[in-house]
């Protein structure tokens, strides 16, 4: 009897959409640090630091002491504790009910996302770090990333309350192009890396993608193309910030990022790519990323903590 009086509480066992706030949160902050991590393993030359997958030498789980293995085998213990945080927050959202389902499938999703990055950095180290295999291992972290930052958005949600859009039909989806040409930006920035100086295996020999000079120019258009498109949303959304000026300082925060990685873009580039300035590179810009998501959702679904509030004199 006391067995199955415990088994009914623990099916009853339900978390509040503040709670699982907490871990959704937690589980952005994990995605967006594996994405520095996986490319400081690249830009300090550290993607064969180890040769064995998942420890670092057959027969030596542990690395030896050696930084390039240490870099190479902290990214991956940090991914490890990345898998268990979006595990814990996939398992949390089902006990969450004030989330929609859409929302916990996603959440497994992303657990599944995660998950499929293990295979994908024993891909890298046993093709020698062939490009296609180290693009696609960021750019499906930025797509994890941006699925996570719209689950914590939702709990955020439905914890404050939900809005009406406060935009166009129009806007919203000119804020998908916007979403779209910051994708294609990444995409771009990943390859400019794979036809660079990193390769990610020191003395190594690593297959490059083409030239880096044509590469760049490409990148160089695609932010272009995600600016112009960033400033025409901020243009119409300064004509009517009365409507929510909270909006429109979220666009301006994504707008004064982007220039912060611009100027930082064109300052590594004219210093030749320590990897150091590359590095903070590639942290901004994915955090350019998750915010520029984050603006895109809350075009669409607005927490109604952004509706502006009538004045009490």
């Amino acid at each position: 009897m006391a067995v199955e009086s415990t088994a009914v509480r623990a099916g009853r066992f339900e978390l509040s959409a503040a709670h699982f706030l907490t871990a959704a949160l937690a589980s952005v902050a994990a995605l967006w640090l594996i994405m520095v991590t996986g490319a400081a393993v690249r830009l300090t030359d550290s993607g064969l630091g180890c040769r064995h997958w998942p420890g670092c030498e057959r027969g030596h789980p542990l690395p030896a002491k050696d930084y390039h293995a240490f870099i190479e085998f902290g990214n991956r213990a940090i991914g490890g504790v990345t898998i268990v945080v979006v595990l814990l927050t996939a398992l949390a959202a089902k006990r969450t009910p004030a989330l929609p389902r859409w929302a916990r499938r996603l959440a497994w999703g992303l657990f599944a996302g995660t998950l499929a990055q293990a295979p994908l950095g024993y891909l890298a180290v046993k093709t020698d770090l062939r490009w296609p295999v180290v693009a696609s291992h960021l750019l499906l972290s930025a797509v994890v990333l941006a699925g996570a930052v719209v689950l914590a958005l939702e709990a955020y949600a439905a914890t404050r309350g939900r809005a009406e859009p406060l935009v166009p039909l129009e806007l919203r989806r000119l804020g998908l192009v916007v979403g779209g040409a910051a994708l294609a930006l990444l995409v771009t920035g990943t390859l400019a890396t794979a036809a660079g100086p990193h390769s990610g295996g020191g003395t190594e020999h690593v297959d490059r993608l083409w030239r880096l000079q044509p590469v760049i120019y490409v990148h160089a258009a695609a932010v272009a193309v995600f600016g112009l498109g960033l400033v025409f949303v901020l243009g119409y959304l300064a004509a009517r910030r009365e409507r929510s000026p909270r909006l429109f300082a979220l666009g301006l925060g994504v707008l004064g990022l982007l220039l912060v990685q611009m100027v930082l873009g064109e300052i590594q580039y004219r210093t030749h790519l320590p990897w150091g300035l590359v590095l903070a590179h590639v942290g901004l810009a994915a955090a350019v990323w998750a915010l520029l998501v984050a603006f895109v959702t809350v075009l669409w679904r607005p927490p109604d903590t952004l509706v502006p509030r009538p004045r009490v004199d």
